[in-house]
């Protein structure tokens, strides 16, 4: 996610000096950056009307479930979201066609919420829960935002990269997050639940925005790696 997937870096250091949540547990303390991301490479961002984008993702299998392939991608995904300055990445979006996300999200009262969840099942949603409209955008979608209406809280179950049973949940941004995260894993972009006019809008707004979006990428790839080592890829 942008700004959806994008609240700026500054609001995350500052989610950082509350506890954080961490796989759904609380923490007393961590870092600035996941340390997964130390691991990562920054791998390109597919955009939207690539076909991996737009289409079920393959469940992941037992086979992949602890292995150091499934670990390897959840570190890139971690690497590649913080340079693209986002708060969550799915496996498609990095041109894998798998169910997983990454997230390193504040909710609405400043805690951080960070982690990955395989095979994502978001609950369905209570019809007594609010639905908050606000403005969102997409790594895939670089550069609009739209408003757009979602669940006020959400939860998702999986496993983590070693199969161990993970249920996260959230409100307000964090909420968010989780249902955009959540869409991409079954092929939806967010702009495929806009209208048909703004979507149109989004999309010609990407054409004018998007090469300033990917030089900036560029950039912060660089930074991250005087920040936490390693090497930029390709964005």
């Amino acid at each position: 996610m942008s700004t959806f997937e994008s609240r700026t870096m500054s609001e995350q250091s500052m989610a950082s000096q509350v506890a954080a949540v961490v796989q759904g547990r609380q923490v007393s303390e961590f870092g600035e950056f996941a340390p997964e991301a130390r691991r990562g490479r920054v791998l390109r961002v597919t955009q939207v009307g690539e076909e991996v984008l737009h289409r079920r993702c393959a469940d992941v299998g037992p086979e992949l479930v602890g292995s150091a392939e499934l670990a390897g991608l959840v570190d890139d995904m971690f690497r590649t979201m913080y340079a693209a300055e986002g708060v969550g990445l799915a496996a498609n979006q990095v041109g894998v066609d798998l169910r997983l996300f990454v997230y390193d999200c504040p909710d609405d009262e400043g805690v951080r919420h960070v982690g990955h969840v395989v095979n994502p099942v978001l609950d369905e949603r209570d019809l007594d829960v609010a639905v908050e409209v606000e403005s969102e955008g997409c790594l895939s979608v670089p550069g609009p935002h739209a408003d757009l209406g979602r669940a006020e809280h959400a939860t998702v179950r999986g496993v983590d990269r070693d199969g161990q049973p993970v249920v996260v949940s959230g409100s307000g941004f964090f909420a968010r997050c989780l249902q955009h995260e959540s869409d991409h894993t079954v092929g939806r972009v967010y702009v495929d639940r806009l209208s048909k006019r703004e979507r149109k809008r989004v999309l010609k707004r990407v054409e004018e925005m998007r090469e300033q979006v990917l030089e900036r990428r560029v950039e912060r790839a660089e930074e991250l790696v005087q920040e936490l080592g390693g090497a930029e890829e390709g964005l």
